[in-house]
């Protein structure tokens, strides 16, 4: 152990393993310590999932100011790491689409973390007009599932 008493090695460790699973955190607790080890993720989601206008128009017209670097203020994030289900089973409807007006507390999605189904409620009550996430997409902790007006 380092003079500062925390394990280096151990630090270094965790961080190589971060990269070698792709992890965004690692956490472990013994009696005498508890750490943390996180990386930043550089959130390409903005970049890959909207795609550029293929026609000239009016709605062409209307993309740029859409996409802009500040999240929209009505943006629902996830509140952990695992993979997203728009359905409580597979085959069955959707919990929301776009378009739904929503109740907050109401189901929006799950999300599956460690073989547990996490119902994730909605945080407030409005119009639902953006889906951010795919049926069964792996999602990162902060990432932006859904646009609530």
């Amino acid at each position: 152990m380092s003079k500062s008493g925390v394990d280096q090695e151990l630090i270094r460790q965790l961080a190589a393993l971060l990269t070698e699973t792709d992890l965004s955190e690692i956490e472990i607790e013994t009696e005498s310590l508890r750490l943390r080890v996180a990386r930043q993720m550089v959130s390409a989601v903005a970049h890959v999932a909207t795609p550029a206008p293929v026609s000239v128009g009016a709605s062409a017209a209307a993309a740029p100011a859409a996409d802009s670097s500040a999240p929209h203020p009505g943006t629902v994030p996830s509140p952990m790491v695992g993979t997203a289900y728009l359905a409580p089973e597979p085959g069955a409807s959707v919990f929301v689409q776009p378009g739904s007006n929503v109740t907050e507390g109401q189901t929006i999605l799950i999300i599956e973390a460690m073989k547990t189904m996490n119902h994730i409620p909605a945080p407030r009550s409005g119009k639902l007009t953006r889906v951010l996430v795919d049926d069964g997409q792996p999602v990162e902790f902060g990432e932006p599932l859904f646009v609530i007006e």
